[in-house]
């Protein structure tokens, strides 16, 4: 009985393997080369151009509203409102190396941006330590964060435009970039019309993206929410490649020496900061604590992050109404 037991678990034992083993061996379904890497999220097309609106020339936009009392701060003003509520809050970028990102190893947001923000704070509180609440933005939020007044200013490489100036208030300039084409260094392309048919990157709302899609040779829009995103979506080879302001794309080629810079510059890209419409009396607060910082604290944090990197090194003069 023993025997005749064994014989028969056994038999059942190779039944079940038998059954499990008749699908043959396993097949992969989807080789690992032919897997095509994962799109950054939320990627569009020129769909998402035309809020930069840098065809309306029914203003000189980089004329601003005059300082009137410097630095002081009157009682009542935005600014004093500010004060009393102990933060500054400041919209800005999170992903744009040399001008707006997180120090991996510290965890705090540093750049130029990030230092005209604390210039603002400092000539509010005194000092900017522990006075600025940080809000990290898309681009294409820039206006509606401002409109909304979710926020005190916006410091994100925002170029100035009568378009956004019909729904922002804008300071004098502060920086002033342009825009140029990112590429692999195996490249042929030297300038915008070398794309025509091909995807090229830029971030959702801006400029950059609006001359991408308006240019005759029509290349290929791709529009992400940061530019990191762009510089992904070139590694990763799903776009020919990035065009927005060469200080942006100095930012990439820090990060990425495979790739190359090249063209002239063609545009001219003026950056403010933004403000809700109505606070004019922050328009010119900002704009006395930007003629305060022309005289030395610009030249030092442009020699810290931008310096090395591009031509130039002096500031925009301030132009008013």
């Amino acid at each position: 009985m023993r025997n005749g037991l064994r014989t028969a678990v056994l038999g059942a034992v190779l039944v079940l393997a038998t059954a499990c083993g008749s699908a043959g061996a396993p097949v992969d379904p989807a080789p690992a080369g032919d897997v095509a890497p994962p799109q950054p999220a939320n990627v569009g097309g020129a769909d998402n151009a035309g809020g930069g609106g840098t065809a309306d020339t029914s203003c000189n936009p980089l004329a601003s509203l005059r300082p009137i009392n410097g630095t002081s701060i009157t009682s009542g003003s935005t600014m004093a409102k500010i004060k009393e509520n102990g933060k500054l809050i400041a919209g800005v970028d999170q992903t744009t190396f040399l001008f707006g990102f997180r120090n991996p190893t510290s965890g705090q947001l540093e750049g130029f941006d990030i230092d005209m923000v604390n210039e603002i704070a400092k000539a509010i509180f005194g000092s900017a330590e522990g006075r600025v609440q940080f809000r990290a933005i898309p681009s294409k939020l820039r206006e509606e964060v401002l409109e909304k007044k979710q926020v005190d200013i916006v410091v994100r490489t925002y170029s100035i435009t009568c378009s956004r100036l019909k729904k922002v208030g804008f300071s004098t300039a502060y920086y002033k970039a342009g825009q140029r084409i990112l590429v692999e260094s195996g490249s042929n392309v030297t300038q915008l019309s070398d794309l025509g048919g091909r995807r090229v990157c830029a971030t959702k709302t801006s400029t950059s993206l609006t001359k991408i899609a308006a240019d005759p040779s029509k290349p290929v829009p791709v529009s992400v929410d940061n530019w990191s995103d762009c510089l992904v979506m070139l590694q990763q080879k799903q776009v020919e490649a990035v065009s927005t302001d060469d200080v942006i794309l100095a930012g990439m080629l820090a990060q990425d020496p495979t790739l190359k810079i090249v063209g002239d510059r063609f545009s001219e890209e003026n950056y403010g900061i933004g403000v809700p419409k109505e606070n004019e009396d922050m328009v010119r607060y900002v704009n006395a604590v930007l003629e305060n910082v022309r005289g030395g604290a610009w030249q030092a944090s442009y020699a810290r992050w931008v310096g090395n990197k591009l031509e130039g090194g002096t500031p925009p003069p301030a132009q008013y109404k």
